[in-house]
């Protein structure tokens, strides 16, 4: 019997899964500067993305020169395509003290993280960064307002982590992609979501999973708004989900532990690229992939992945959906591809109509979403059964 060949995954972005993680080193590092840089939660999660590989080929936060690059052209100054910029800001009185080649200490809630060798300091344009990346000078645009409250000086270099504590559900690119060899799996789709997991997205997901070998949920945990579900709460829905209506041995969930900036289409491309990283060759972009009230077109983001080059330059292919739904008169899911009948036939709901309804103890249609899942959003939301019953 001849032997069987290795499963070949897809490369990186840039041919390499950068690993920026010292385990040889410990919290006496902290002893070795005087300098320190505070992280928020948000930069704190792409400083641990760059270390884990994620956010390959940057091994650390960007320098001018790629900032400039990635706002502009949606690309390093390499020709690597990224669309969204990772960038440290830092108050203008540290800056003033940063020089080329220092070597500044990481800190997150007072304690070490790692360190970050001065290569750049320079301050952003946020109004161009705004128009560009968000489309959007707009305040009241949750990533503008962002944005904006962000010093505007920035520092670039690579960075070097100290090792974090495990989590047990969490697979860094390394993990997802020996769990995918371990399978067999070749052909790997993602599916990115910072909002429960109602009866469309698991349409598009198992429409997706007929295509390829395997599906990577891969739920955003990080910062998100404050009216957004909770992570914990969207969790035990995707795991309930999971093990209730998914074939067990062709989907892996883990979270996705960064930040949310409503970028909408230069988000979702990045979404795209990322997951590329983690060892997917497909990804899923939907209506209003990662955007946020009506700034974006429905379908912006998959006219910026063609508009990038498709496949051919971006390294994964897109698997576009257009609006799903739960139609009456089809008795099952649809799409505006498939089904003829008119909205008073089709059962759409937003996130925030969810919540409305749940705030009010009201149901939530079983056209819309599973019984399991509706059942855990009441009881996040203090909704009794006899409420909703």
């Amino acid at each position: 019997m001849a032997a069987q060949r290795p499963v070949s995954l897809v490369e990186p972005l840039g041919g390499v899964l950068v690993d920026r993680t010292d385990a040889t080193r410990d919290g006496s590092m902290a002893h070795r500067s005087r300098l320190a840089i505070e992280l928020s939660r948000f930069t704190l999660a792409d400083f641990r993305l760059i270390a884990n590989g994620a956010y390959s080929p940057l091994a650390g936060f960007m320098t001018r020169s790629d900032y400039q690059s990635v706002v502009d052209r949606a690309a390093l100054c390499s020709g690597v395509p990224w669309t969204l910029p990772i960038v440290l800001p830092v108050p203008s009185e540290i800056a003033r003290t940063l020089s080329d080649g220092a070597v500044v200490l990481l800190t997150f809630s007072g304690d070490v993280v790692g360190t970050l060798t001065v290569t750049d300091v320079f301050e952003r344009d946020v109004e161009r960064e705004a128009s560009e990346v968000y489309r959007t000078r707009d305040a009241d645009h949750p990533g503008v307002r962002s944005l904006r409250e962000q010093n505007r000086w920035a520092v670039g270099g690579d960075i070097t982590a100290l090792p974090s504590k495990a989590d047990a559900l969490t697979k860094d690119p390394a993990q997802t992609r020996s769990a995918f060899v371990e399978r067999g799996w070749k052909t790997v789709v993602a599916f990115q979501t910072r909002n429960p997991i109602h009866r469309a997205h698991e349409y598009l997901t198992k429409v997706a999973l007929e295509q390829v070998d395997g599906l990577l949920i891969h739920p955003l945990s990080g910062v998100t708004k404050d009216d957004d579900v909770p992570f914990g709460v969207r969790m035990r829905c995707y795991q309930a989900l999971v093990e209730g209506y998914y074939p067990s041995d062709r989907v892996v969930l883990t979270p996705w532990p960064a930040a949310m900036r409503y970028a909408g289409p230069r988000e979702a491309i990045f979404h795209g690229i990322v997951r590329r990283n983690y060892g997917c060759t497909h990804f899923i972009i939907g209506r209003d992939a990662a955007g946020v009230g009506s700034y974006y077109g429905p379908y912006d983001a998959q006219k910026l992945y063609d508009e990038l080059g498709g496949a051919d330059r971006l390294g994964f292919t897109a698997v576009k959906f257009e609006h799903a739904f739960w139609c009456r008169r089809c008795e099952g899911m649809a799409s505006t591809r498939t089904c003829p009948h008119d909205s008073e036939s089709r059962v759409v709901l937003s996130g925030t109509k969810v919540r409305e309804m749940l705030t009010r103890g009201e149901t939530i249609p079983e056209e819309f979403t599973r019984p399991e899942v509706a059942a855990i959003l009441r009881d996040a939301y203090g909704v009794s059964t006899a409420a909703v019953s």
